[in-house]
């Protein structure tokens, strides 16, 4: 299992976009992708579930990935996050 944490900047939270962005790269591949915020749990492939966690700007979202192909999809999802949230 890979684990890793994100504080977001951006201004606006996780609005439909950067939602949008985290489920594309998430729906690559074959692992279970669970991102954790405010006491919920979403699944990082289904868009309305990502904005259902009500992430805003400052809060910390806890990314877990579990699978056969969890080490490349940990470092595809915190690189895009990274760069677009």
């Amino acid at each position: 299992m890979e684990k890793f944490s994100y504080r977001v900047t951006d201004p606006a939270g996780i609005h439909a976009r950067p939602a949008g962005i985290i489920v594309k790269e998430a729906s690559k591949y074959n692992s279970d992708i669970k991102i954790t915020a405010n006491g919920k749990e979403a699944d990082a492939k289904k868009i309305f579930s990502v904005m259902s966690l009500g992430i805003r700007s400052g809060d910390e979202m806890i990314i877990t990935i579990q699978g056969n192909d969890e080490v490349g999809a940990k470092a595809a999802l915190s690189a895009v996050i990274g760069e677009n949230i």
